[in-house]
């Protein structure tokens, strides 16, 4: 089964948030998800929108993020675009190093990449493809 790319739109701001949890909550309700992937694709996707609403539209509710989404078979999904400069997700610091174990932030691009069985950066870093195998049984 595959289904046609929707569409969610919403301005930059934190408590947009909820939106993309009630999606992934929506497509988990749709059909038969495997629920040992829920938490995956919600803090993935949680990870994925935070840094287009922070990092790439710098909180301003005028820039808009895009989420696509769609299930191929038995995979969901995602891309999600900012409206942003982009950034250099080719260099992000480790955040398992020793020197930032300690510090507030930075793993949400690390746990997209470990969390999705593909994490593909593009447009200079303001588009994030995320695809999860085997979410629906």
């Amino acid at each position: 089964m595959i289904q046609t790319m929707q569409e969610l739109r919403f301005p930059s701001t934190p408590d947009n948030l909820s939106m993309v949890e009630r999606l992934i909550d929506d497509l988990r309700d749709a059909g038969s998800f495997n629920d040992e992937c829920y938490g995956d694709v919600l803090i993935g996707m949680t990870e994925a929108v935070n840094n287009a609403i922070v990092h790439g539209n710098r909180l301003h509710p005028e820039k808009e993020v895009s989420v696509e989404y769609a299930i191929q078979d038995k995979d969901l999904f995602f891309r999600v675009t900012d409206a942003g400069a982009g950034f250099d997700f080719e260099n992000v610091p480790d955040p398992t190093a020793p020197e930032n174990l300690e510090k507030p932030n930075g793993r949400g691009v690390f746990l997209m990449r470990q969390l999705a069985d593909e994490c593909e950066f593009l447009d200079e870093g303001r588009v994030v493809e995320l695809l999860f195998r085997g979410v629906y049984l």
